[in-house]
């Protein structure tokens, strides 16, 4: 009995140590989720270059998300210009094409092809709540070093080398950088291998803008 207590207290010494290492380990997280409590909403412009073997792509976004799961975004530049859809949670987007066609909407499943982006990304999993999230919960080595300056903001970075890159899209490793002052992703980088495969920068980040449920038609 004696060696089971000292046993379980062993083990519970240890869980500890993980957790608090856990919670130490990447503490621009930690910072990012006391900042994005206390926000109601954002906007931001997203500027995405994805490559997908020897096909690539450049796009624009425009973001919008209320909480708790209003999400609304406009394709500004690149393949499928003027091009946008709705997601309030589920498994449908209620989506328009670009041009003539921006009348017509239809609600398509979150994963259709004309619903993400080259390399399948959806409309929620890009929002910025979510891209800090992978940090915390893709297994792998995470690390945090100061990141110098981007864009001319002082920056912390964030390297996660995945345990298992064929289960994260044959993503090897992944960084964000995100800004010291505001705690809010700035950019994030993604490689398989040698090969960039995503290149992400956040524009016009705007907190508390206001958004209403009527911005969200779906």
């Amino acid at each position: 009995m004696r060696n089971r207590v000292l046993s379980l207290f062993v083990a519970l010494a240890c869980a500890s140590c993980v957790a608090a290492s856990a919670a130490t380990e990447a503490p621009a997280i930690t910072a990012f989720d006391q900042a994005f409590a206390g926000i109601y909403d954002y906007t931001c412009i997203l500027h995405v270059h994805e490559a997908n073997g020897t096909q690539s792509q450049d796009r624009v976004y425009q973001y919008s998300f209320m909480k708790d799961h209003y999400v609304k975004t406009l394709i500004l530049d690149g393949a499928g210009k003027g091009s946008g859809g709705v997601w309030v949670g589920g498994n449908w987007v209620s989506g328009h094409l670009g041009g003539i066609l921006s009348g017509i909407h239809l609600k398509i499943d979150l994963h259709d092809p004309r619903a993400v982006s080259l390399r399948g990304v959806t409309i929620p999993e890009a929002l910025l709540p979510r891209v800090i999230d992978d940090y915390g919960t893709i297994p792998g080595k995470l690390t945090q070093i100061d990141g110098g300056k981007v864009g001319g903001v002082e920056t912390d970075r964030l390297a996660l080398t995945v345990a298992d890159p064929a289960s994260n899209h044959d993503v090897t490793e992944q960084v964000l950088y995100l800004s010291k002052q505001t705690h809010w992703p700035i950019r994030q980088i993604m490689y398989s291998g040698t090969q960039i495969v995503l290149d992400e920068s956040v524009d016009d980040l705007k907190t508390n803008v206001g958004l209403r449920q009527s911005d969200f038609p779906f």
